[in-house]
């Protein structure tokens, strides 16, 4: 087999022996794998085996009670390393819309996620603008994001999360609930950008 040089970069994720407990249900017992860079993977299981308390961790989102996470190049544990990498991490949390705001309009969703990593407002325009044209949502800028369908309540939450352009993107169950048609869409458009990055 013949590597490529994404065989050989460092992982972007790496855990070892990682332990998450709620209450007295354990989530997650002596996990360790290591998540290449460049590379789209996937997590597969059952409901309740603790997929989304796994993502949750390499996003930063939750504290590290047993083990080690790796990201980016750091530990997740060190303050100074969680306060530089969770900026450049993107996480679309389970539940359709979860990570957006119904009485907003498409428009204004993004642009609040725009202003909280510090684009001025020339850049947030050619941001969003591209965003919305990818994702078809163009058509809908003024919207409010409560009167979107599955399909597009997920296409916009995927611009949120990518308007800052992140070396790292977790996606826990983004096609859950959304139509066959809308589902390839999104699949389609992750691939593009993936494409887009590799250039």
């Amino acid at each position: 087999m013949k590597l490529t040089p994404q065989d050989t970069s460092p992982p972007v994720a790496l855990l070892e022996h990682v332990g998450q407990q709620f209450g007295a249900t354990i989530a997650l017992r002596d996990i360790s794998l290591a998540i290449p860079a460049r590379r789209m993977v996937g997590l597969i299981g059952p409901d309740g085996v603790g997929k989304s308390s796994l993502l949750s961790l390499i996003a930063g989102a939750r504290t590290i009670e047993q083990g080690n996470v790796m990201v980016l190049g750091g530990d997740m544990r060190d303050v100074h390393h969680r306060r530089e990498v969770c900026p450049k991490i993107a996480w679309m949390p389970q539940g359709l819309g979860k990570n957006l705001y119904h009485t907003l309009s498409v428009y204004e969703n993004v642009d609040f996620f725009a202003r909280l990593f510090g684009h001025d407002k020339a850049e947030r325009e050619l941001r969003i603008n591209e965003l919305l044209q990818s994702t078809g949502l163009a058509p809908f800028r003024d919207r409010p994001a409560g009167k979107l369908s599955g399909g597009m309540k997920q296409k916009l939450g995927l611009c949120c999360a990518l308007i800052h352009d992140p070396q790292l993107l977790i996606l826990d169950e983004p096609t859950t609930g959304v139509d066959p048609l809308s589902r390839a869409q999104f699949w389609e458009l992750i691939d593009s950008i993936r494409q887009r990055q590799r250039r």
